[in-house]
C-alpha cells in the first residue's frame, strides 16, 4: 500500500542550514518517513540576511525526505519598508489591546482582523522569501497531500500555507510575544488552519490571548533532541582553548542576545573574586568583540565538538527574553546539566517550575549573582539539578511521545 503524502513547508532546508525552525522542521520530518511520503516545500535561499536564491530550483532527496525548492520572487526592500511601515498601527494597536488583556475577549465581535490587512499582503509580497512559484504548487497540489505543515508564523510560506491549504494544514507557529504576532492577517491565516501544535503551554497561552475565537483546534505537540555523539574532549579543549571550569552559552552572539549577559558575567567576577569559572560563548559572532580574560569565544563547533562542550560544562546559560521551547535548554538537562535562564522570557520559566527548579531563573543582575554563586558552590545542587533536568527530559519530550502527537494530528483530517 503506497503511503500518503505529508508536505512541511519551511523558508529554508538543507545540509548547510542552521536555524531553530530549520531544524525543529527536520528532526520532525525525518522521523515521519517510515510512515508517510515526506516532502519539505522551501525556497532556494541559503542566507537568512540576504535572501539570495543560492540552492538550484527542483527536487533533492536527503535522509528520505524529497526536498523541493521554489526561487523566490525578487527581493523589493524598499517596497516592504514602505509597506510594513504602513500596516504598523494594525500590529501596535493589537499589541496595546493585548496588554489591556482584551484583545482575546474582543476576538468574539472581531474574530478575523482587515485593519490594513492589505498593507501587510503587500510587505509579505515584498518579502526575501515570498516564492509565488512556492505559492501556485500548494495550491495546484492541495489534492496530493494528506497534510502540510507549516512552519513558523513569523514567515510569509506560513501566511500562504494557510491561505492556499488551511483545511489541510497543521500550524506549527512556534510563537512570541513580538510585534511581529500581531499582524491582523494572521488571525485570517490562524482562522483557516485545522489544527495549531504548540511547543509549550507558554506558547499556547499566547496565541489564546492574541488570536481568541481566531484559533482553531490546537495543543502541545512540541519536538524531541537530537543526541549526536561526542567529540574527544581533550582534542576539543586544546582546539578552542577551554577552561577546566565555565558558564556556556550555545547560540548566535549578538547584542541583542548577550549583552546582558557580558555585563552579569563580569560584575559577577568582580563580586566573586573566589570563582574560577570563565564564560565559554559558542556560536558565530554577529558583534564586535568583547575582550575579557574570562571570556572564551569558540566560533562555530560540529554537533559533536558542541556536545563534549556542553557535556563538560559546570553551568548553561539561555539569556534570552524570547523562546517558544529553548532546544539548548533541553540537550543541556539531557546531559544532566544545571540551567540559568532569562526570567523575563515566561517559556523558560516555565520550563523552571515544570522540572521543580533543574533550572534557576533570573530577572536582574542580584538574581544572575546569586543563582549562579549558588551552583557553582555546591556539587550536590549541581548533581540534583541534573537528575530533574533528565527525568523533565524523559517524561515529557521523548521522541516517541512526540512524534505520536504529530501523527495523531495528521489523521485528524
Amino acid at each position: 500500500m503506497k503511503k500518503e503524502k505529508v508536505a512541511f513547508v519551511v523558508v529554508r532546508y538543507g545540509k548547510n542550514i542552521n536555524g531553530g525552525a530549520e531544524y525543529h522542521c527536520q528532526m520532525l520530518a525525518e522521523r515521519l518517513v517510515s510512515d508517510y511520503e515526506v516532502e519539505v516545500l522551501t525556497t532556494c535561499v541559503r542566507d537568512v540576511a540576504t535572501g539570495e536564491n543560492i540552492y538550484p530550483e527542483g527536487e533533492e532527496e536527503w535522509n528520505g525526505v524529497v526536498i523541493r525548492r521554489f526561487r523566490t520572487n525578487p527581493v523589493q526592500r524598499e517596497k516592504e519598508r514602505y509597506f510594513a511601515k504602513k500596516a504598523k498601527p494594525a500590529r501596535k494597536l493589537r499589541q496595546f489591546l493585548f496588554k489591556l488583556g482584551i484583545l482575546k475577549y474582543l476576538s468574539y465581535l472581531i474574530p478575523v482582523w482587515t485593519y490594513k490587512n492589505d498593507d501587510e499582503v503587500q510587505a509579505m509580497k515584498s518579502d526575501k522569501f515570498y516564492s509565488s512559484t512556492l505559492n501556485d504548487y500548494i495550491r495546484d497540489h492541495i489534492d496530493e497531500y494528506k497534510a502540510f505543515i507549516a512552519m513558523s508564523s513569523d514567515y510569509v510560506t506560513f501566511y500562504y500555507t494557510a491561505l492556499y491549504a488551511g483545511s489541510k494544514t497543521i500550524a506549527i507557529p512556534t510563537m512570541h510575544n513580538m510585534g511581529i504576532s500581531f499582524r491582523s492577517v494572521l488571525t485570517y491565516a490562524f482562522s483557516k488552519i485545522f489544527y495549531v501544535g504548540f511547543n509549550t503551554g507558554e506558547e499556547q497561552k499566547l496565541a489564546e490571548n492574541i488570536l481568541g475565537k481566531a484559533l482553531g483546534p490546537h495543543g502541545i505537540l512540541s519536538v524531541g533532541i537530537e543526541e549526536p555523539l561526542s567529540a574527544d574532549w581533550e582534542a576539543t579543549k586544546s582546539k578552542f582553548q577551554l577552561p577546566d571550569e565555565y558558564l556556556l552559552y550555545i547560540g548566535r552572539i549578538t547584542p541583542k542576545k548577550i549583552h546582558c549577559l557580558l555585563s552579569y558575567f563580569v560584575n559577577y567576577k568582580k563580586k566573586y573574586s573566589d570563582s574560577s569559572l570563565k564564560l565559554v560563548l559558542v556560536g558565530g559572532l554577529a558583534m564586535e568583540r568583547f575582550e575579557h580574560p574570562d571570556i572564551v569565544y569558540t566560533g562555530f563547533v560540529s554537533d559533536e565538538e558542541k556536545m563534549s562542550i556542553l557535556q563538560h560544562a559546570e553551568v548553561v546559560v539561555n539569556p534570552s527574553r524570547y523562546e517558544s521551547l529553548s532546544l539548548i535548554l533541553l540537550e543541556a538537562m539531557n546531559q544532566k546539566k544545571p540551567m540559568l535562564v532569562n526570567g523575563h522570557c515566561k517559556v523558560l520559566k516555565e520550563h523552571c517550575l515544570k522540572s521543580d527548579f533543574a533550572s534557576f531563573y533570573y530577572l536582574n543582575g542580584s538574581d544572575f549573582n546569586r543563582a549562579l554563586y549558588r551552583i557553582e558552590q555546591s556539587e550536590a545542587l549541581r548533581r540534583e539539578m541534573g537528575e530533574k533536568g533528565k527525568l523533565y527530559v524523559e517524561e515529557n519530550y521523548s521522541w516517541p511521545l512526540i512524534i505520536g502527537r504529530l501523527r495523531k494530528a495528521i489523521e485528524l483530517n
